[in-house]
């Protein structure tokens, strides 16, 4: 058994990812988390007190960074923890560039110092994860291939530059001063716990409520889709296997308009609770945010063939289990939207941190 020291597993892929861990695993995580908007430590809040302790604190806080890093001698650092929605990132890109470029800074510095103290056996095995997104590379057009582990950065929007950033420095504290990081890429993630701020949980809670469902420009902008749990099985794949200075494309082999998504929503709803209309009558064309990028793709070949992964969801499955799982587990997405969520979050077990400063967010 060891620790794994998890950032931002209060979010969507955080805590999907912990969650995983102290399910199929026997390792123990501790969980950084600021408990931010899109943070909820109720997604994590059933998991085995004896394995798992949520921590509220920032990651640009070194001295708790540290602190947590003298005290639980974690194995592994797995880096979620960003501020994430494009759109907040177009009307404040100043919460990006601190939490997503600082705070993987800080991270990364407070890891070295922990990795450079260790012993040559510990050294060997301890691994950062840099968890990332395919939004670094820009936007392909309709006949390009897919974004591959070389294809140059372009980021258009203060969220895909943030993390971009936030890349090169894990990429040069690698190059620099040998610390093990691994960068890994993802498509669009969708499936449990997703903040309903996002595509699929948005549009899925707005048709339940009779709501519009607002699609932005003509809908055809097309995204690889990945159901969350295969992203954290390849995370943990990596974590285990993977190769320190590489970077390994994550991606679900479902490529689709947003459009698509949302009709396909719509259907499913009404065929487990038909309405006095077909829930497409909702769809509502809105205009299209600045720089949205037309197009995603990723080619996942390397993970496949080096570390032996391969999404097990496919899309229609991964869609019906979404669906499914938020008819099911109302109660999660009724306390985000009436705000009872941040109410209850330190009677979820979150442990405040002293040193902790302002707040950074969770991915999504």
């Amino acid at each position: 058994m060891s620790t794994i020291l998890v950032t931002g597993g209060a979010g969507f892929i955080g805590a999907n990812f912990v969650r995983h861990v102290i399910e199929t695993t026997e390792h123990s995580v501790i969980n950084l988390d600021a408990i931010t908007y899109a943070a909820n430590p109720a997604s994590v809040a059933d998991l085995d007190p004896d394995r798992h302790q949520l921590v509220e604190g920032d990651i640009c806080d070194a001295a708790l960074v540290g602190a947590l890093l003298a005290k639980h001698r974690p194995q592994a650092i797995v880096h979620f923890a960003a501020e994430s929605h494009v759109d907040r990132s177009i009307d404040g890109p100043g919460a990006f560039i601190r939490t997503n470029i600082n705070g993987t800074q800080t991270l990364l510095d407070q890891a070295l110092a922990y990795w450079r103290a260790l012993d040559d056996q510990a050294k060997d095995s301890f691994r950062f994860i840099h968890v990332s997104t395919d939004e670094v590379y820009g936007t392909l057009k309709p006949d390009e291939p897919a974004f591959d582990e070389h294809h140059q950065y372009a980021p258009n929007s203060p969220y895909a530059a943030s993390k971009a950033a936030a890349d090169h420095l894990a990429r040069a504290w690698n190059k620099t001063y040998g610390l093990p990081v691994i960068i890994t890429n993802c498509s669009n993630n969708y499936g449990p716990y997703q903040f309903p701020e996002k595509l699929i949980p948005l549009m899925l809670i707005n048709a339940l409520s009779g709501k519009p469902l607002p699609v932005y420009g003509d809908g055809q902008q097309r995204r690889d889709w990945l159901y969350v749990t295969d992203h954290c099985r390849a995370i943990e794949r990596v974590l285990a296997a993977g190769q320190p200075g590489r970077v390994y494309n994550i991606g679900g082999d479902a490529e689709t308009t947003n459009l698509t998504v949302v009709e396909a929503l719509c259907d499913l709803l009404d065929e487990r609770l038909p309405g006095d209309r077909p829930r497409r009558e909702q769809i509502e064309y809105v205009t299209d945010r600045p720089g949205h990028d037309r197009r995603y793709a990723i080619n996942a070949t390397r993970i496949k063939e080096e570390l032996g992964w391969a999404p097990e969801m496919n899309f229609e499955q991964g869609l019906r289990a979404t669906v499914d799982w938020y008819l099911n587990n109302r109660s999660w997405w009724e306390r985000i939207q009436d705000g009872r969520y941040r109410q209850e979050r330190l009677g979820l077990g979150a442990q405040p941190a002293s040193t902790a400063s302002q707040p950074t967010g969770t991915p999504s």
